[in-house]
């Protein structure tokens, strides 16, 4: 759609309280994903945007929820992403945007306490902000009353169709009044998204910014071929040649990732890990350090899904994934907002056909340096 977008929230036909709260948080400028998006947003409109991970997608559904809604008996929106990360993220900037209008948000996703959960959503809350699992469990239970959503946002969800939610996805929207706006944001459209945005959708605007993420172009690429015993050996190389700063480190394995952190700790770098054998408080201690202190993030790709951090600057593959699309995944948690980014993997000998296949899906040159030992 071509057009004249409003380039400052300032400038939106919203709330005087939500325009004093997105200034006080620093959002002034819209992104371009939020300027194609606000006016039919606000006018109530279903909306598929496709736009890079972290291109301010988040602001571009909030404002125009938040502004729709005020405070009830029953929550008013569901807002669906793939991991409890993602959902803290959203959660914290629903509640920023909603302090000054007096919005309720609670955040509800597996491995916490579901007896707090519950006891939020009995005190009321306006705004549910969660992961699939948790959402269906406490629905199926009575607790989730979801009979009043008049806004419904799937983010993620191509994650979401990696991860294997979709039938749960699905399911929850079965549940939902046909009387609701529809948010689906994605990074790329399988046809699995497309389907399910045709079953559940009305009339919905398509809002495509910049070219699909698998182009990443933002992104330089490198990569080193080692063996498979000198892994770690290139892996300080290259931390001593390059000097990333702040970075996330993937590992095929949970073993892996205790393995290259402790390697990297021993070394004298700040490091944390994160991996599926964590509790949610050792999960959320490993962010808050990376968010805060420690250079290196050493994750598991399951472990870091969902994980958006601003200021990431490099990706470092220490195990190279085996599915082209797990690459591009990986990658794009870097080149955040606009700013550039790099990407570096270890390939092991014999690999080389996984760097031409990512090369051909991902359309991008990933190109080869040696590391002096």
């Amino acid at each position: 759609m071509v057009g004249i977008y409003m380039s400052k929230f300032e400038d939106c036909n919203i709330k005087e309280d939500l325009k004093a709260d997105l200034k006080r948080i620093g959002f002034v400028d819209m992104t371009t994903v939020q300027e194609q998006s606000m006016e039919p947003a606000l006018a109530g409109k279903d909306l598929i945007i496709r736009s890079k991970t972290g291109s301010g997608k988040t602001a571009a559904y909030l404002v125009p929820i938040i502004n729709s809604i005020g405070r009830g008996k029953k929550p008013s929106a569901l807002i669906i992403l793939p991991t409890r990360e993602l959902a803290l993220q959203v959660n914290g900037v629903a509640e920023r945007l909603g302090r000054s209008s007096r919005i309720r948000t609670a955040v509800i996703y597996g491995g916490a306490s579901m007896s707090r959960q519950i006891e939020m959503l009995e005190r009321g809350t306006d705004i549910i902000v969660g992961t699939p699992g948790r959402i269906l469990d406490l629905h199926e239970r009575g607790f989730l009353d979801l009979s009043a959503i008049k806004h419904f946002v799937l983010d993620e969800a191509d994650v979401m169709l990696d991860m294997g939610f979709i039938d749960d996805i699905r399911m929850i929207m079965s549940f939902l009044s046909e009387k609701r706006q529809t948010f689906i944001l994605s990074a790329t459209m399988p046809e699995e998204i497309i389907g399910m945005a045709n079953d559940f959708m009305t009339d919905p605007q398509t809002i495509i910014v910049g070219s699909d993420e698998v182009t990443v172009k933002e992104i330089d690429h490198y990569y080193t071929v080692s063996k498979r015993n000198r892994k770690l050996q290139a892996l300080q190389n290259y931390l001593k040649t390059y000097g990333p700063q702040k970075t996330i480190i993937f590992s095929r394995t949970k073993a892996g990732t205790k393995m290259v952190c402790d390697f990297l700790l021993n070394r004298g770098y700040n490091a944390v890990m994160i991996n599926g054998d964590m509790s949610q408080s050792q999960r959320e201690r490993a962010m808050y350090l990376f968010r805060n202190r420690a250079d290196y993030l050493v994750a598991t790709n399951v472990a870091a899904r969902g994980i958006d951090i601003r200021d990431v600057t490099d990706i470092i593959n220490f195990d190279l994934p085996d599915d082209p699309r797990v690459y591009v995944h990986r990658v794009g948690r870097t080149a955040r907002l606009g700013s550039d980014g790099r990407a570096f993997s270890i390939v092991e000998e014999g690999q080389k056909d996984a760097v031409h296949q990512i090369e051909r899906m991902a359309r991008v040159s990933l190109k080869h340096i040696k590391l002096q030992d």
